[in-house]
């Protein structure tokens, strides 16, 4: 994967401390881990290599060597602002692929040695930018045998988003019209792809200079949103997928034919409701959810070459904070992935 380089004056731990041992343990023998841990919100300096306690599997839950987890922008308003969590301290990512290393009471899906990748419940069960992660079993689906970790990490919460907005909840199909917001991001550039495996007709907005990107990924139409006006469609959409939220949820509602359905990822602006019921259009806020069933889904389409994700960087975990940095920018092309083992 291609590395990626970013200021040198953010904090960043020394990569060594990531380094593996025998099992490390605190002075009364329990096991501990490495994590990128906060204790206040801020900006990307707040993010601290610090060791904790290994966390222990729960009945129904298992517990995962991370090999790798993925970076949302979610990630970053929760550093920042938290949103939806209590306050700090915490430890954030709901990506992760890894290795089963124990399984809790009652659970007969894994067994320790099996590679799997999920998302953690969204939003409270954050925890995967650690070098362990419990979770409910059924938040895990075996890793593709040909993706490795990386590729894997990329997937969950990106992939499900995408899958439960288009498909879902919008009932996208053959030979219907969309429109994707953001198309060369996390979630869009994904989306791009599992819209085209539904047979529909793509058009994604993005910087031109990313549009060689997304007609490789499938998409038969694009919107320079700097220099073009989306609204100037010649053709109604059957579906928008709005990764943008606010004023963007309100404007998109005058591309749907009647009948149409308009999801968002974030808030739109007050008018967003007011405007879809007087173009009697469906318009929903999407917030994403763990399932195993999408995930099979998902991984399914890995199989089938029809679904991969770009990964634009790697950090260490060591290195998180950069990663959060880069990401912040907004100007990454699909995915930022941590390694951890």
């Amino acid at each position: 994967m291609a590395s990626t380089h970013t200021p040198e004056n953010l904090h960043a731990p020394d990569p060594a401390a990531t380094a593996d041992s025998a099992e490390p343990a605190a002075p009364d023998g329990a096991p501990v881990m490495l994590a990128l841990h906060q204790t206040e919100l801020g900006g990307p300096e707040v993010l601290r290599l610090t060791e904790l306690p290994r966390p222990a599997p729960g009945p129904g839950e298992i517990l995962v060597a991370v090999h790798a987890a993925g970076l949302n922008p979610t990630d970053f308003k929760h550093r920042a602002m938290r949103v939806f969590l209590p306050p700090p301290p915490m430890t954030l990512g709901w990506d992760v692929s890894g290795t089963v290393v124990e399984t809790g009471f009652g659970v007969t899906l894994f067994q320790p040695g099996d590679e799997v990748f999920g998302m953690l419940p969204y939003p409270y069960g954050a925890g995967s930018h650690a070098e362990y992660v419990t979770g409910p079993a059924r938040a895990f689906v075996p890793k593709p045998a040909g993706i490795d970790h990386v590729q894997a990490a990329a997937l969950p919460l990106a992939g499900l988003t995408a899958w439960q907005a288009l498909v879902e909840t919008a009932g996208l199909g053959a030979g219907q019209r969309v429109l994707i917001h953001a198309a060369a991001g996390g979630v869009g550039h994904l989306a791009v792809q599992i819209a085209k495996e539904r047979g529909a007709h793509v058009t994604g907005t993005a910087s031109a200079p990313k549009h060689d990107f997304l007609r490789g990924l499938g998409a038969d139409a694009c919107i320079d949103h700097r220099f073009e006006d989306f609204t100037d469609a010649e053709e109604p959409y059957d579906v928008v997928l709005d990764t943008l939220g606010w004023e963007t949820a309100t404007r998109s509602v005058g591309v749907l034919r009647p009948g149409g359905v308009l999801v968002s990822l974030l808030p739109g602006a007050q008018d967003t409701p007011a405007a879809a019921e007087k173009a009697r259009v469906r318009a929903v806020g999407l917030l994403v959810e763990h399932d195993q069933a999408g995930m099979r889904a998902l991984a399914q389409l890995v199989e089938r070459g029809r679904l991969r994700a770009h990964v634009s960087g790697t950090f260490p975990l060591a290195e998180g904070a950069r990663a959060h940095a880069l990401g912040e920018t907004g100007r990454t092309t699909g995915k930022l992935v941590i390694t951890v083992r």
